[in-house]
């Protein structure tokens, strides 16, 4: 990707996300993740990131989606390009899902009760037992599986 278009794509980002701050009033906390253009500049996908929105994620993407028009006309007075991007609004769920993979993993460690320490000493006892079991068969740094089990 080229210089020009990564410049591009962060300036459209900034400027979208300042016209929706000021011209829009959400019910939730909607950012903009990522706006992704065309090479020729004629299209141009940009995702939200909507969060506390509970459930009414599709309406605040179709609202939008319908005043798609006026933004781009407030867009094209702020940045001069030859082309203003044909603007379409999508919801982008990789912020909670990432919210909710690290709560996932969380909850694992507080349920095992186990700490680092137990970590880091049960897998020196696996190496310990798979050299062990190395030895007794004279195979040297080769790992046998069938040992282990």
């Amino acid at each position: 990707m080229s210089q020009r278009l990564l410049r591009v794509r962060e300036l459209l980002k900034r400027e979208i996300g300042s016209i929706l701050s000021r011209d829009y009033a959400f019910d939730a906390l909607v950012t903009i993740n990522d706006v992704d253009v065309t090479p020729d500049l004629r299209k141009g996908h940009v995702y939200l990131g909507i969060m506390g929105a509970g459930g009414r994620e599709q309406a605040i993407v179709s609202r939008l989606n319908r005043d798609r028009g006026s933004i781009q006309r407030r867009l094209a007075k702020r940045i001069v390009l030859k082309f203003t991007p044909k603007l379409s609004f999508k919801a982008d769920g990789s912020v909670e899902r990432g919210v909710r993979t690290l709560s996932i993993l969380e909850g694992l460690e507080e349920g095992n009760g186990d700490t680092e320490e137990n970590h880091v000493a049960a897998a020196d006892g696996e190496h310990l037992t798979a050299d062990k079991a190395n030895k007794e068969n004279g195979n040297q740094g080769v790992i046998d599986e069938s040992s282990n089990a």
